[in-house]
């Protein structure tokens, strides 16, 4: 059996292939990856098969100017253009394609399965973009859902419509050059076909009713069994249990560095900041203070005393399960969703707004502490699933047979 899995994510979207891609190597697949070239080394470390698939992620998210949404057409008909010709070379001879990411990609994939001639499914990580008549559309970028638009068949057909707008032409190009009929619903070819939801039941849990062929399996974890760095070990000992903070992949807010060290302080706590991509540096050079780069969070969790961050489905999931506090400071996407989650949960608090001042995320920090929240956080780690990366394998090569 031979499985092309493809994302063009992050290292939040990334990992969770990887995981997949592990286990399913586990249960005899051939398997090959095709992924942004930022986690090449991360997937390195596994000898997973790699192909290197569009520019830098990193370059992308963290560039001078950020991202906005006339940038988006470019931005589509470049991943659709690499993907077509990337994923057609890599996935001959595979019996299923697996594909993730943003919506382009997916498309891509989609149409290159259908060229192929062999089943696609969709690996996501969060319920609010699957389309529901249980839940308002998501909105794309430059396409909002406004809030007089309340009957579900028009918003259903907005939302068809918006897909259509944005990607229709761009994936209809493709589609024609590789000998494929152009499609009059790119919606229904994202998301036609099978869904894996690949999410904690606890964390992000699927009720919703939809017209998609929706499996939820649980959130695959690649289990990390790196050691943290000497220097981090010594600074854990030194002291009591410090805050992480850190903002992964994700472009932070103006200051963020020094908004999450001071209110970190203000509850006498010392501070462990991640790097992250931006390269979060520390204010000063107070011994209290520890900045780290890749590290094992999975292990660095279960030693802090709360963990403030953006609000990623891999973070969020890697911090409930080490029963430690959050605060989330939503940006965009799914984050905002995660936040409202951990609030939900008791496991954590949702900062109110992107942006923190130190007052305000001192007072989240305060709330988070509080010895209720820990107690909480550690009732529900339990119930969070283990068996999510094997669970999603197995249903792949189900679609597969």
């Amino acid at each position: 059996m031979r499985v092309l899995l493809s994302t063009y994510d992050s290292r939040g979207g990334v990992e969770p292939m990887l995981s997949v891609a592990i286990s399913l190597r586990g249960l005899g697949a051939d398997v090959r990856f095709c992924a942004p070239p930022d986690c090449a080394d991360r997937i390195a470390e596994y000898d997973v098969p790699h192909v290197a698939v569009g520019g830098s992620v990193r370059e992308l998210v963290h560039a001078p100017v950020a991202p906005s949404p006339a940038d988006v057409p470019k931005r589509a008909a470049e991943l659709i253009e690499a993907h077509f010709e990337m994923l057609h070379d890599a996935g001959a001879g595979c019996d299923v394609l697996v594909t993730s990411g943003l919506v382009p990609v997916v498309a891509s994939g989609r149409s290159i399965a259908e060229k192929l001639g062999v089943p696609s499914v969709l690996f996501g990580h969060c319920p609010i973009f699957i389309p529901s008549q249980d839940q308002r559309p998501h909105p794309l970028p430059g396409h909002p859902i406004p809030d007089d638009v309340t009957d579900p068949e028009a918003l259903n057909q907005l939302d068809i419509d918006n897909y259509n707008s944005l990607f229709g032409d761009l994936v209809n190009a493709h589609r024609v050059a590789t000998g494929l009929p152009p499609t009059d619903d790119v919606r229904e070819l994202v998301w036609g076909g099978g869904v894996l939801l690949a999410a904690d039941p606890v964390i992000a849990p699927w009720h919703g009713r939809s017209a998609y062929d929706v499996v939820q399996t649980g959130v695959p974890i690649v289990p990390d069994q790196r050691p943290l760095p000497a220097d981090l070990e010594s600074f854990l000992a030194a002291g009591s249990a410090p805050v992480f903070a850190s903002f992964g992949s994700m472009r932070p807010p103006a200051d963020f560095a020094r908004v999450a060290i001071e209110a970190i302080r203000a509850h006498g706590r010392r501070v462990v900041l991640g790097r992250g991509w931006a390269g979060l540096d520390l204010i000063d050079h107070a011994d209290d203070c520890f900045a780290v780069g890749e590290v094992n969070q999975q292990a660095l969790f279960r030693r802090v005393a709360a963990v403030v961050h953006h609000g990623g489905a891999g973070t969020t999931a890697t911090a409930t399960m080490a029963a430690v506090p959050q605060v989330v400071v939503p940006q965009i996407a799914d984050q905002p969703y995660f936040a409202a989650r951990v609030a939900a949960l008791g496991v954590g608090v949702a900062h109110d707004g992107p942006t923190p001042s130190v007052e305000s995320l001192t007072a989240a920090l305060g709330r988070a502490l509080d010895p209720g929240i820990r107690s909480r956080a550690a009732d529900v780690a339990r119930t969070i699933r283990m068996d999510g990366a094997e669970a999603a394998a197995r249903a792949l090569l189900d679609v597969a047979r």
